[in-house]
């Protein structure tokens, strides 16, 4: 009898050989990869192309860093500008005339009250140097060490960044309740909630037995992204603006995420009308390209040259392309743009709640928008009595808008926030599309037979 060979295995398609080697070369420590298991090869504004010839429409935009989505045309051509000019590319900290525009334009974007007295320090091109440099300038400045910061923070991946951030196992850094309406920490929400946690900061800080030295400042997200998109409530960011100054503390305003119209304001803290002692900026400043830098009053220069350095603090390129992204985003009024249209993509996202109980909450500022997936059949959690979070099914409703072409990400406590940050040229006719897919994909995901409970029960 004769042996019958085993039929060869199909080859590879390119891109399957790509996403192969990347799994078996690449670090354990890498994130958006193992959700997103596309190899771009084109992009342009919302759309990208993979190698396998699909086309997705992203709504993650490089974690908010595409103010202006990809491969913008001003962007593009400021960049070839200065490659085609014979200017340097790596300059360290020296002056150039591509740094002083950069920071002529980006000066006149910020609150005017802030940038008449302010200092600027580029960093290392991470917005976790940015972080680490702005805790290195307040210490520096008030000769104190702690620091305050709020629950569900995320303020980068560095070890000081780290310890101000929500999930931190080490806690070095006073941890304050940040106000939400859905889990509210105290079980009230609205302005009661926002009250009791003004409150608790209050208590803490003039309590001489709680524990908490005077601290070195008080670092806060207008609208927390990672930690489930929740906006501050603009009267508890009047009020921490309040006691901090009544307290001499420096507040310090992470817009990494938030600035750049992302809002629907030019820089988040314009929501509240409240002027930090400084800023913390990256992401969209450098136009889709690395650069971070803070932004501070000039009374708290009082560090050491060397105090904060690093060696690609001088990025030419992410200059000429930042400059030309602010510009663009001022002139052509996109902050506003971006209001409005969250606004109506709020108001759509809200009626999907109606008809799919799995939707727990719908909020969000400007086009930084999050849909929080909860277990509607389970029993209720929390102070406020809310569904409890549904990870397994959050997850299925993220591989189920990649089937449609549609790039989201996952954030919150327990990753069941589905973050929508699309980019601010985003055309009512795409933004309706987004709205589409994702309806299509939590229908699809609440009939999916495998997906499991957050208890880990069959449905």
């Amino acid at each position: 009898m004769a042996v019958t060979e085993p039929a060869p295995a199909p080859p590879l398609a390119p891109h399957e050989g790509i996403l192969r080697r990347q799994a078996l070369r690449e670090s354990a420590a890498r994130t958006y990869a193992r959700s997103l298991p596309i190899v771009p090869v084109r992009a342009r504004g919302l759309t990208i192309e993979g190698a396998d010839g699909r086309r997705y429409l992203d709504c993650l935009s490089g974690a908010g860093t595409l103010a202006l989505g990809h491969n913008h045309p001003v962007v593009l051509e400021a960049i070839k500008k200065v490659i085609d000019s014979g200017a340097p590319l790596h300059v360290l900290d020296l002056a150039t005339p591509v740094k002083d525009a950069f920071t002529t334009e980006l000066f006149a974007t910020l609150p005017r009250e802030f940038a008449d007295n302010a200092r600027i320090q580029f960093c290392g091109p991470a917005g976790t140097d940015a972080v680490e440099a702005a805790f290195t300038l307040v210490r520096a400045a008030t000769g104190r060490s702690g620091l305050l910061a709020f629950t569900g923070a995320y303020h980068g991946m560095t070890a000081g960044a780290l310890a101000a951030s929500g999930g931190a196992e080490d806690v070095r850094v006073t941890r304050l309740p940040f106000p939400q309406d859905y889990r509210c920490p105290f079980g009230t929400g609205g302005e009661h909630g926002a009250e009791l946690a003004a409150r608790w900061t209050e208590s803490v800080l003039d309590d001489p037995k709680s524990g908490t030295p005077a601290p070195a400042g008080m670092i806060l997200e207008p609208v927390q992204g990672e930690g489930g998109v929740n906006p501050a409530p603009d009267g508890w960011m009047r009020r921490m603006r309040a006691i901090t100054a009544a307290r001499f503390i420096p507040l310090i305003a992470d817009e990494v995420q938030t600035g750049v119209g992302r809002t629907g304001a030019f820089w988040a803290v314009e929501h509240s009308g409240i002027v930090p002692d400084v800023m913390v900026l990256s992401k969209a400043i450098g136009g889709s390209l690395p650069l971070a830098v803070i932004v501070y009053r000039s009374e708290l220069d009082t560090w050491q040259p060397g105090a904060h350095a690093g060696t690609f603090r001088g990025n030419q390129l992410a200059m000429a392309a930042g400059t030309a992204t602010l510009a663009y985003v001022r002139e052509n009024r996109l902050a506003d743009r971006a209001a409005a249209l969250g606004a109506r993509m709020l108001t759509s996202l809200r009626s999907l709640a109606s008809r799919h109980p799995c939707i727990g909450d719908v909020r969000g500022r400007g086009l930084m928008i999050g849909v929080e997936i909860v277990d509607p059949e389970a029993a209720p959690v929390g102070a406020g009595g809310e569904a409890p979070p549904d990870p397994v099914l959050a997850r299925t409703v993220q591989q189920e808008c990649l089937r449609r072409g549609l790039i989201v990400e996952l954030g919150g406590r327990h990753s069941t926030v589905v973050r929508l940050l699309p980019p601010l040229t985003l055309t009512d006719e795409q933004a309706t599309a987004v709205v589409d897919r994702l309806a299509d994909a939590l229908a699809a995901a609440e009939r999916s037979p495998h997906r499991r409970t957050a208890t880990g029960s069959i449905r």
